[in-house]
C-alpha cells in the first residue's frame, strides 16, 4: 500500500478569538466568512476591510487563509461579492470557497484560485472532472459520500492525472437536508438556510397534537429531526489511508473551548497516525476530550453508508444543559448581554448556551461578567448580571449551562 499524504486539516473562524485559538492549537489552514455572504450568518464574522489583517496573521503563523462566499448569490448581492473578491486578492487570500458560477467566474477572473463548496454537492468522477477542467483546484465533496464512494473517486483521479484535490468534513454538525440545504428554516422563520440564516429549527421542541382526541405528545427530548454531530475519530486511520488531500472541521458559530478541543484533537490523531502512535487507548483519550464540549451526540455520517441510528435520542454525550434564566437585554456596541438568573447560579468559566427562536444554538465560555458594573467571579439564582459575549442574542433567549453530568 502506497504511504499517504499526510492531509491539510482547515479548520473553521467566526471571529479573531477563534481564529487565533485554531491557529495555536494545530490548524493548517483556516476558512472564514465575511459580513453577510458566507453560510454562517449568526457568526460574528469579519468586516471586508479587515481581510488584510486577517491574512496577515495567518501568513505570519505559516497557515493559508481560505475566504468562504458559499451562500445563494441574488443579483443584488453580485456588486459586493465582486468587490469582496477584489480585497481578498490585495489581502492574498490563498483560496475562495464557492459554488456559484457568477462568484466562479469573477473569481476566475481575479486570478484567485478556486475551492468548490459541500453545496455544489459533487458525489461522483464526472463531475469532478467537469469542475477541474473550468478550474477549480479542490472540490469539498457532498457529505452523502461514502469512505466506498471517496475512495473510488480518488482512484480514478488519479488513474486519469486530474490535478483536483479532494476535502472531506471529518467532525461537526450535520443537516436534515441534502449537504445543509434545508428550506425548513426560510419557509417557519423567513430565515434562509442557504443565505446561512438557519436558526435551526428542527432542533426545537415541538407539540404535536391528535385531532380526534385530547392526546397530544411533546417531542423534544428525542429531537426526531436532528441528525447527531458527525465525529470520524473512530475510524479517521481509514480516511488517512484514501489519500483524501484535507479534512475539514465545522464550526464557525462554536465556541473559542470547543474549537480549540477539536482543533488539537484531530491534529493529535493526524500526527499520530503517522508516527505509528494512534492506538485504540489514543482514539478513546481523544474521544473523551471531544465529548466534554458541545455536542449532540456522535455519528460516522454517511461514511458507512445512509445513517440508520444517528438521529440525537436522549443524547449520548457526557455533558448535559441546565437551564438558568433568559437574556432581558442586548447591547449591541459592546456586545452585552444582561441575563435574568430565574433558576440557576453561574460562575466565570463555565460554558453557556443560548438559543431562542431566531438565535441557533451558540456557546461562549463565560471570560467576563458584572452585577452593577462591578466584575464579579459568580452570580447566584435570582441575579441580573452582564455577561460579555463573542456573538449577538436576543431577548428572551433562553440560557443554559452546558456542564458534565455528575
Amino acid at each position: 500500500m502506497d504511504i499517504p499524504q499526510k492531509p491539510e486539516l482547515v479548520c473553521p473562524a467566526g471571529d479573531w478569538a477563534s481564529l487565533q485559538a485554531v491557529v495555536h492549537n494545530g490548524a493548517d489552514s483556516v476558512y472564514f466568512g465575511v459580513k453577510g455572504l458566507n453560510m454562517r450568518h449568526y457568526a460574528a464574522n469579519f468586516d471586508p476591510l479587515e481581510l488584510n489583517k486577517v491574512m496577515a496573521f495567518l501568513h505570519e503563523h505559516d497557515k493559508k487563509g481560505y475566504l468562504t462566499l458559499n451562500t445563494v448569490i441574488m443579483n443584488d448581492d453580485l456588486p459586493r461579492v465582486k468587490k469582496v473578491l477584489g480585497l481578498a486578492r490585495e489581502a492574498g487570500a490563498d483560496a475562495v470557497i464557492l459554488w456559484d458560477m457568477a462568484v466562479f467566474t469573477a473569481a476566475k477572473e481575479l486570478g484567485l484560485r478556486i475551492h468548490l463548496s459541500t453545496q455544489a454537492s459533487v458525489a461522483n468522477f464526472e463531475a469532478l472532472e467537469a469542475y477541474a477542467r473550468l478550474g477549480v483546484k479542490r472540490v469539498v465533496l457532498a457529505r452523502e459520500c461514502s469512505l466506498s464512494d471517496i475512495q473510488n473517486i480518488r482512484q480514478m483521479s488519479l488513474s486519469r492525472g486530474l490535478e483536483c484535490e479532494l476535502e472531506c468534513f471529518v467532525h461537526g454538525a450535520m443537516c436534515v437536508s441534502v449537504s445543509g440545504r434545508c428550506f425548513l428554516s426560510s419557509y417557519s422563520h423567513g430565515k434562509s438556510a442557504n443565505k446561512g440564516q438557519c436558526i435551526q429549527p428542527c432542533r426545537h421542541e415541538y407539540i404535536i397534537k391528535d385531532t380526534e382526541s385530547d392526546m397530544e405528545y411533546v417531542i423534544g427530548q428525542d429531537y426526531i429531526l436532528s441528525p447527531k454531530d458527525l465525529c470520524a475519530l473512530d475510524f479517521i486511520d481509514e480516511l488517512l489511508k484514501a489519500n483524501i488531500n484535507s479534512f475539514k472541521v465545522e464550526g464557525r458559530i462554536r465556541s473559542v473551548e470547543y474549537l480549540r478541543v477539536v482543533t488539537s484533537v484531530y491534529r493529535e490523531a493526524v500526527d499520530a497516525f503517522f508516527q505509528g502512535r494512534l492506538t485504540p487507548d489514543l482514539k478513546a483519550r481523544l474521544k473523551e476530550d471531544l465529548s466534554k464540549v458541545y455536542n449532540r451526540g456522535f455519528s460516522s455520517g454517511f461514511y458507512f453508508g445512509r445513517p440508520q441510528e444517528d438521529v440525537s435520542r436522549g443524547l449520548e454525550h457526557s455533558y448535559k444543559k441546565i437551564y438558568v434564566g433568559e437574556v432581558r437585554r442586548f447591547f449591541k456596541k459592546i456586545s452585552v448581554a444582561e441575563i435574568h438568573l430565574g433558576h440557576h447560579a453561574i460562575a466565570r468559566g463555565q460554558e453557556l448556551l443560548f438559543i431562542g427562536r431566531s438565535t441557533p444554538g451558540l456557546s461562549a465560555v463565560i471570560q467576563e461578567m458584572q452585577i452593577e458594573h462591578q466584575g464579579v467571579e459568580q452570580a447566584a439564582k435570582g441575579d441580573f448580571v452582564a455577561v460579555k459575549l463573542p456573538f449577538s442574542v436576543k431577548p428572551k433567549d433562553k440560557v443554559f449551562l452546558w456542564q458534565e453530568k455528575e
